[in-house]
């Protein structure tokens, strides 16, 4: 692995109270000496550890002034890393950080590669692959629960679940080698049999207990892709700025208002959802218009709920019939919108075309009905409450890709059992178990596949 010492700006950007330059590696502190003037004219290797240290950042070729800082140095191998870490606490602001970070770079240290501070915790064995990826899920959870799920797998849920697996294919493994050891003696054969397929079973209860939770995981992490559909003027984009709590979409009464998808993240009861406004589902012969009820149209397939919108107080219309042959047999909660007018389209005549959805009556102008919708969604999704504290929940597309390989491997392997196969043809698939499974936390994964990974994360984590 490259042994230079890095250097990262570890903030976001922009305007703040704060910015931090992070540098990890050897040389971490002497290049931090060159460039930082404290009260005591004495090395960071001399001063306490994991204490500020107020100072200035010059530029040590004319002695310039280039910030006041906090300096800390976190020495080896207790750090994030494991190696020397340095963190300059800067004025927050653009400049102020743009201007440390040359003058570190400058002095010796090179900038950091997307997630090099988190890879570099992975290789030198502080953090595992599913830990190291966890990292990255925490900075972007949009929920609470979000946020639990990755700190859980953060703390090694996972990797502890994934390493008892491992050591259970490795006891499937240790019954072929009995039989292999022993080739003329059929009983150990025959018991060695019947070992296996009971760990089989067992491995595969376990593989298919951690791939229930997938659903959960996507959603928790991506957001519930919720599409708003209805006829123009029923109270689509009211009902988006009810959920946003705020004026984002325009309301009118001119129909045809949203000519596009608008979209935004909005947090409900720990859920996350992509909620999405929709130009409204009608013949049109504005070009403009065409073009935005078509994309409506597309979104059906590819949400994960559709909260249709009819107007109450009119009657029933060949496009609000349209749109319920659009949702017949998706996933879909009904609103029968404008209930503080006169009520001419009830739940019966809307149970008439689609008997088994979930109907609400609702007044976006009284505020009336948005608890209930968002209970529904709750209720829909995740029957209950959900609780992510203490279950190990799949949120990662890799993770899941491997567990369904893994749980292939096993059921092919209890098939060459159950058939009285040789055993050479049922090491194949334990083998590839047991390395699937290590690809998850990182003890059987490539250099490609590594480099892959931490390419996504941002700079200076």
């Amino acid at each position: 692995m490259d042994i230079d010492t890095i250097a990262a700006i570890a903030t976001a950007p922009g305007e703040a109270g704060i910015g931090i330059v992070r540098l990890s590696g050897k040389k971490a502190v002497d290049i931090v000496d060159k460039i930082f003037q404290g009260k005591k004219d004495i090395s960071l290797k001399d001063r306490e550890q994991r204490k500020l240290n107020y100072g200035h950042i010059i530029n040590p070729e004319d002695g310039k002034v280039i910030d006041e800082v906090l300096v800390v140095y976190m020495k080896a191998p207790y750090t994030y890393t494991t190696e020397d870490i340095v963190e300059i606490n800067c004025h927050g602001g653009i400049i102020p950080v743009r201007r440390i970070l040359e003058i570190v770079l400058e002095n010796g240290a090179r900038i950091a590669d997307p997630g090099e501070f988190t890879k570099r915790a992975f290789m030198n064995g502080r953090i595992d692959l599913a830990q190291a990826e966890a990292v990255m899920d925490l900075i972007s959870a949009k929920t609470d629960s979000s946020f639990d799920v990755s700190l859980n797998q953060l703390e090694g849920s996972l990797s502890q679940e994934v390493r008892q697996l491992r050591e259970s294919v490795l006891k499937m493994l240790a019954q072929i080698e009995a039989t292999i050891d022993f080739p003329d003696e059929d009983d150990v054969e025959e018991m060695a049999y019947e070992k296996m397929k009971e760990e089989g079973n067992v491995i595969l209860q376990r593989i298919d207990k951690l791939l229930s939770t997938v659903y959960t995981g996507k959603i928790l992490k991506e957001g519930l892709k919720t599409i708003i559909l209805g006829k123009p003027n029923v109270g689509k984009s009211s009902l988006m700025n009810a959920i946003l709590r705020e004026n984002r979409a325009i309301v009118t009464e001119i129909p045809g208002t949203t000519r596009d998808i608008i979209e935004e993240y909005v947090n409900i009861n720990g859920i996350p959802l992509r909620i999405v406004d929709t130009a409204g589902i009608r013949e049109t012969e504005d070009i403009v218009e065409k073009i935005g009820v078509d994309r409506a149209k597309a979104l059906i397939n590819k949400g994960d709920l559709a909260i249709v919108v009819f107007d109450a107080s009119k009657e029933l219309t060949e496009e609000d019939m349209n749109i319920i042959d659009l949702i017949k047999d998706k996933k879909s909660i009904i609103l029968l919108n404008k209930t503080d007018l006169e009520v001419k389209t009830t739940e019966e005549k809307i149970k008439k075309h689609i008997p088994n959805k979930k109907i609400i009556n609702t007044s976006m102008i009284k505020g009336k009905g948005l608890e209930t919708l968002e209970e529904a969604i709750k209720d829909m999704f995740f029957k209950g409450e959900v609780k992510v504290t203490d279950q190990i929940i799949i949120n990662n597309v890799r993770h899941k890709d491997l567990l369904l390989k893994s749980k292939k491997n096993i059921e092919e392997a209890l098939a060459s059992i159950n058939m009285g196969m040789p055993i050479d043809c049922i090491e194949v698939d334990v083998k590839e178990c047991w390395n699937n499974l290590g690809e998850i936390n990182g003890d059987t994964v490539g250099e490609d596949i590594i480099d892959r990974i931490f390419s996504d994360f941002c700079i200076g984590k």
